[in-house]
């Protein structure tokens, strides 16, 4: 029999992403209920405790009502794209490369929460280095960053682009979270092994997917004589033989005059640059992917396939 996945709150941008991906496979029974009664709690209930694995794609405080209405015999296993459960000890987080372990840990998993765009970028450039003990615990990381608009979700994207829209946003780009508070902070700095929270600086340019996370770094303040090859060392052995991370190669970053935010629009991968003069002081570390890809339905439905394999 196929595992039945079901996708609650499939009508929003990331669950339509989900769902573009999954309407093309014969290997699960995709089960759904219609856009008219999204609202409809005890339809989704019925859903929610039918599927094998449910894939919420819901506000913060849906999702936790959603986790409600599971009964408690039930073994419906879940993945959350919301920001509700990323930093909850009873769930595993859904970013397979961020060690060697995760993805078995993910595959065992009864929860799973789905990372965030921004800090799938940001945790992918700063953990190995953690891990590795060439940056210490309380750097005092920053993080900017650039995504395409679909990340502000359905009401974000009608500000783009319906030009009679009350809130129409016509500036090619914008910074935002200017009061330094950024939901995504939390996990950034727990899986991302810091003391300090992140100095995070995101913005939104005019472009519907795509995103590049940078992370400046003062060699001088890592431990010992690091240089920037020693830092591309690190990431590029700890991402070796991954499927969905790639580095790129001293030479590839050392000839790039430039780095395209939309140069992985609609795909799953993200590939992460090591940039500088080799023999200057800083380093920028930088992570290229789709917001709505490995930053969001991409990884979820990564996530699903190892918790099927498992």
């Amino acid at each position: 029999m196929k595992p039945k996945i079901f996708i609650d709150g499939e009508h929003g941008t990331t669950g339509l992403q989900i769902r573009s991906r999954l309407s093309r496979r014969d290997d699960i029974d995709l089960i759904s209920i219609p856009e008219a009664e999204r609202r409809n709690d005890a339809m989704r209930e019925d859903k929610l405790n039918e599927a094998d694995i449910a894939i919420l794609c819901l506000p913060d405080t849906a999702s936790r009502q959603a986790m409600g209405m599971l009964g408690g015999s039930n073994s419906t296993r879940v993945i959350d794209t919301s920001t509700a459960f990323r930093t909850d000890a009873g769930w595993t987080y859904g970013f397979a490369e961020m060690e060697r372990t995760q993805a078995g840990k993910i595959a065992g998993a009864r929860f799973v929460a789905n990372p965030g765009c921004y800090p799938t970028g940001a945790i992918a450039l700063i953990r190995p280095l953690r891990m590795a003990g060439l940056l210490p615990s309380d750097y005092p990381v920053t993080v900017n960053a650039v995504s395409g608009y679909t990340g502000g979700g359905k009401q974000l994207i009608a500000k783009m682009e319906d030009e009679a829209h009350a809130e129409h946003i016509d500036a090619p780009h914008f910074a935002y979270a200017l009061s330094l508070r950024h939901k995504h902070l939390p996990e950034m700095q727990q899986h991302g092994l810091l003391e300090r929270t992140p100095l995070f600086s995101p913005s939104v340019g005019r472009f519907a997917q795509g995103m590049i996370v940078q992370v400046p770094l003062h060699l001088d303040l890592l431990t010992g004589n690091t240089t920037l090859a020693d830092v591309h060392e690190i990431l590029n052995a700890h991402y070796a033989g991954q499927s969905f991370v790639e580095v790129a190669t001293l030479e590839e970053c050392g000839s790039s005059e430039r780095i395209n935010a939309e140069a992985l629009a609609g795909q799953d991968n993200m590939r992460l640059f090591v940039c500088g003069n080799p023999e200057g002081p800083h380093v920028n570390l930088v992570a290229l992917l789709d917001n709505l890809g490995k930053g969001a339905s991409g990884a979820a439905v990564q996530n699903m396939d190892l918790m099927l394999a498992g």
